[in-house]
């Protein structure tokens, strides 16, 4: 594991202290994440572009004795408990946020890891619902406890996997395998590349201190969201089976003429996002690698509007920061913007003149307040560190 990078919450130490009346033996930290382009195509065998941020959720552990392992938070209203000694089922959570550690414990339990009794103490700084993926960075920081407690090491892809594998069978999510790669492999100043066929991940410098990444919380979360996930995979595996091809690489923007006398509106609106999209994720590295911010920008405004039309994951909340962003246009600091996440609500990216963002925060805030009369949280973030755990002595 790799050295600590910030010394754990004065406030989780006490909260620990309070809640278990002991000290806690170990730390982990996972960064969320926040993706620059590529949306909804790590489980369409596309390319991402996403960035750890500069928000975690932090676990504190110490073992308790028992065979049961305990976990609180101020961010939760239960406990939740989970027993070593009968093999976890996603029905045993009384609720969706205890299905995350469940899973990722169960993953543990099947490779017949010695895991022993723990309280654990988690607090988030990543926004909850944001679609900055609280719940990856949550598996990340438990699956991290549980590797010290137990002497099971996992190489980072090995445990990005089993993260995914928890959230697809114990919250029934079918995500692609972005945002745990993101959380777990994230650089400080670099965007990684993700090859979500072959899985290789490549980092991209962005260490141009003349812009910054802006993500703005737009405070909703549409009830239609997790539902929707899954018909939009359902679509483009759908849409991938009439167009009898294995893989969305085999098929390219010139295609998509062709592709109109065998697929159904709906699902040509779908496969036209996923082959845009590919293609505006490569060409954005390429705009990243020249510094060229105005091109970026731009393909960013195209994502999104391919989403919000073609997808169809959009929400007007989040259309309202983009048409913001727009509004104060590249003189005004904001060089592109687009929604980030799943959708139906969560947050958005733009990339921003470091010069100017404290103004375009102010402007985002007050706009959208006066817009739609809800608050938003806006913050900046340049690319972080990716996930890590080490023992609490290790840090005094």
């Amino acid at each position: 594991m790799s050295a600590p990078s910030e010394n754990p919450p004065a406030n989780a130490l006490a909260n620990f202290a309070k809640a278990f009346q002991q000290t806690p033996l170990w730390m982990a930290t996972a960064p969320g994440r926040v993706n620059l382009i590529g949306e909804h195509i790590d489980y369409n065998d596309g390319f991402v572009l996403p960035a750890a941020i500069n928000r975690h959720f932090t676990a504190l552990a110490s073992t308790n004795g028992s065979r049961k392992i305990r976990i609180r938070s101020q961010h939760f209203a239960e406990e939740a408990v989970l027993c070593l000694d009968t093999p976890p089922k996603p029905d045993q959570a009384r609720s969706l946020w205890m299905r995350y550690p469940l899973g990722v414990l169960a993953e543990f339990l099947d490779r017949a890891a010695d895991v022993p009794g723990l309280d654990i103490w988690v607090a988030s700084t990543v926004p909850l619902g944001s679609g900055l993926s609280s719940s990856a960075a949550f598996e990340i920081a438990f699956a991290s406890i549980l590797e010290h407690a137990s002497g099971l090491s996992l190489s980072q892809v090995e445990k990005a996997l089993l993260c995914q594998r928890a959230e697809h069978v114990f919250a029934g999510v079918p995500c692609g395998i972005m945002d745990q790669f993101a959380s777990i492999m994230g650089q400080n100043d670099h965007l990684l590349l993700i090859d979500c066929q072959s899985q290789d991940v490549t980092p991209v410098p962005m260490n141009d201190d003349s812009v910054c990444l802006v993500v703005a919380n737009t405070n909703v979360h549409h009830s239609l969201a997790s539902s929707e996930y899954a018909k939009r995979k359902a679509d483009c595996d759908e849409a991938k089976s009439q167009l009898g091809v294995n893989s969305w690489r085999d098929v390219r923007k010139e295609d998509l003429a062709s592709a109109s006398a065998l697929l159904d509106g709906h699902l040509l609106k779908r496969a036209r996002h996923v082959v845009t999209e590919i293609q505006r994720t490569q060409d954005a590295v390429e705009a990243i690698q020249d510094h060229y911010w105005e091109k970026l920008g731009e393909l960013m405004y195209a994502s999104h509007d391919s989403l919000a039309k073609d997808y169809e994951v959009s929400c007007p909340e989040l259309d309202t920061v983009v048409a913001i962003a727009q509004e104060l246009g590249v003189s005004g600091g904001v060089y592109g913007a687009r929604m980030t996440g799943g959708g139906f609500g969560g947050s958005t990216i733009s990339l921003v003149k470091t010069s100017q963002a404290k103004p375009v925060l102010a402007c985002y805030e007050e706009y959208y307040q006066e817009y739609t009369g809800q608050r938003l949280d806006a913050f900046v973030t340049r690319p972080a560190q990716g996930a890590q755990a080490f023992p609490i002595a290790s840090i005094h």
